[in-house]
């Protein structure tokens, strides 16, 4: 059985297709192909993200989202 990516594995491997188009070295169709993986790995990221985004509303005891503010009074 495959092991399953984690988030971070996926947003390399996103980061890896976005660089090798960028390059403009792969030929059209190979091209076409890493856009086409892309998106799906691109798809299945914003999946983990609204996930998470909802277990964090879960763990807030109002249900709220509350914004996320870096300053340290």
């Amino acid at each position: 059985m495959a092991k399953k990516e984690t988030f971070e594995e996926k947003l390399n491997r996103l980061e890896s297709i976005v660089e090798s188009l960028e390059a403009g070295d792969v030929e059209l169709e190979a091209a076409l192909k890493q856009f086409e993986e892309g998106v799906k790995v691109y798809r299945d990221c914003l999946k983990w993200l609204d996930k998470a985004d909802q277990t964090i509303a879960k763990i807030n005891e109002d249900g709220q989202k509350e914004p996320f503010d870096t300053d340290e009074d």
